[in-house]
């Protein structure tokens, strides 16, 4: 009987570039400084990103822009959720309770945990060029850092399929 192996290696996967973005700002705001500072045009999709994780909901806002003269797509996705679990706790007494949070950080690409925030871009063509790119974020004041990432050594690469 003749044995047939699926091989997944020659998947035809668009090639993209991913930009790590250290800044401590909001999503909303680092999309604000991106759309003034680079003339983009990103807004908030209607729905995050999404994933199920330890029985709970994880959401990373994304924001997308499509640049039609350059044949380019961007998106602006956060790297890190915090979740806030509440917990109360009763002591006995009538007014006892004790209340107690407890944070939890989640990360899209859990092998880069001290990235804020991830700008990958979709191009047919070599318009956009990252050095300009990379340093006209670093020349941003509220971004820290910003570099390209090696997409080979991601190990989650699941988690950046966002359509």
């Amino acid at each position: 009987m003749a044995h047939y192996k699926l091989d997944m290696e020659d998947e035809s996967e668009e090639p993209y570039t991913l930009i790590a973005v250290h800044c401590g700002e909001e999503a909303y705001k680092v999309a604000y400084l991106m759309n003034q500072y680079l003339n983009t045009r990103f807004k908030r999709r209607r729905i995050d990103v999404d994933f199920a994780s330890e029985g709970m909901m994880v959401t990373f806002p994304i924001f997308d822009f499509l640049d039609a003269l350059n044949y380019s797509q961007f998106y602006l996705v956060a790297n890190k959720c915090r979740t806030i679990e509440a917990g109360l706790q009763s002591s006995g007494g009538l007014f006892s309770e004790v209340g107690s949070e407890k944070a939890t950080d989640y990360f899209l690409l859990p092998e880069f945990k001290k990235v804020d925030y991830f700008l990958k871009i979709y191009s047919d063509f070599e318009n956009v060029t990252l050095q300009s790119l990379v340093s006209q974020l670093n020349n941003i004041e509220q971004i820290v850092s910003a570099y390209v990432v090696e997409t080979d050594n991601i190990k989650s690469k699941n988690n950046l399929i966002f359509d």
